[in-house]
């Protein structure tokens, strides 16, 4: 009698759903397809509620009829390979990444679809064969970094037209910011712009290249977005503040720490549409068939504040085509 006594007690909660979280989700994970994120940052990136919006654009909703497998590397790229071999040996249905991530994932499978959210020069670095026709297990949105170099110092120009020497703050470390720097080169050359290459690789490198920065005095500056520029963006937007330098970057965190200008493509938008991709493979399309598409929304935003303290007036041609700004 005690042992159907205890056997009943066991059985009641599950037959009235009172299950544990952990068996909950252990039941969620066998019925409906798990997918796996693999982010730099930690779980306050905006990158987060992007993606879960995008996916329920196309019917998927965290916790109901999809599980989703979050890992953060909160900065730190060393751990990436460990956080993807985990996601690897779950197993996942797709693995999500951008930027640093997307090798580790790489390395940790060549058979999981892996959707790049945003990616710099997927064909130059021979993640894809073409961005047409994808091959193997990635695909996903490129931003054409090379393009967008040149724009930059375009816009960069527009407000500060005596700019004649112009520095270029970027981690040499990732080849995938080289044609970022190519781009802006030619684009220098054309509109008659003496370039000046200051490189970080680390952490430790930010306080040599201030001093070469502050040796140089250039006109103005341009810095390449990547995690480690973006990780110590409040240090370099810091140093441009006390030496009174017009700078331009690609995210939006650069303006609103007191930058003059950004400009680049939409991150969250790039992640919204990342979820359609997980969307065609989770309904059988195969990454190798699926073209790697370019950004759609690009932002232009302006600080009139650190205008102001710069003495420079943003032309009304600049004010027209800025998405945001900020006073």
């Amino acid at each position: 009698m005690r042992r159907h006594a205890v056997a009943l007690l066991v059985a009641l909660p599950l037959a009235l759903g009172l299950m544990t979280p952990l068996a909950a989700h252990a039941q969620l994970s066998a019925q409906v397809p798990r997918i796996g994120v693999l982010l730099f940052s930690g779980p306050d990136s905006p990158a987060v509620d992007a993606f879960r919006h995008g996916l329920r654009e196309h019917g998927w909703v965290e916790g109901q009829n999809l599980a989703i497998e979050w890992r953060y590397a909160d900065g730190h790229a060393e751990r990436l390979p460990a956080l993807a071999a985990d996601l690897v040996r779950l197993p996942v249905n797709v693995l999500v990444t951008h930027g640093l991530t997307i090798r580790p994932a790489q390395h940790a499978t060549q058979t999981i679809p892996i959707v790049m959210a945003i990616v710099t020069d997927p064909v130059g670095s021979g993640l894809v064969a073409s961005l047409a026709r994808p091959g193997g297990n990635l695909t996903g949105l490129s931003i054409g970094a090379a393009e967008l170099g040149g724009k930059r110092l375009e816009l960069l120009l527009q407000a500060v037209p005596r700019a004649a020497r112009v520095a270029v703050l970027w981690n040499a470390a990732l080849a995938d910011k080289v044609p970022e720097w190519q781009g802006t080169q030619t684009a220098a050359q054309t509109m008659g712009v003496s370039l000046h290459s200051v490189e970080v690789r680390g952490p430790d490198d930010f306080e040599g290249a201030f001093a070469t920065l502050a040796r140089e005095r250039p006109d103005a500056l341009i810095t390449f977005a990547d995690p480690l520029t973006l990780t110590h963006h409040r240090r370099i937007v810091a140093f441009a503040t006390q030496h009174r330098l017009a700078m331009i970057s690609e995210l939006k965190a650069f303006a609103e720490a007191g930058g003059l200008m950004t400009y680049g493509p939409n991150g969250p938008d790039l992640w919204r549409r990342a979820a359609a991709y997980v969307h065609k493979i989770l309904k059988g399309a195969q990454p190798a068939d699926l073209p790697v598409e370019q950004p759609m929304k690009f932002e232009l935003i302006l600080n009139l504040k650190t205008a102001q303290a710069l003495g420079i007036t943003f032309p009304p041609t600049l004010l027209v085509l800025a998405d945001e700004v900020i006073k």
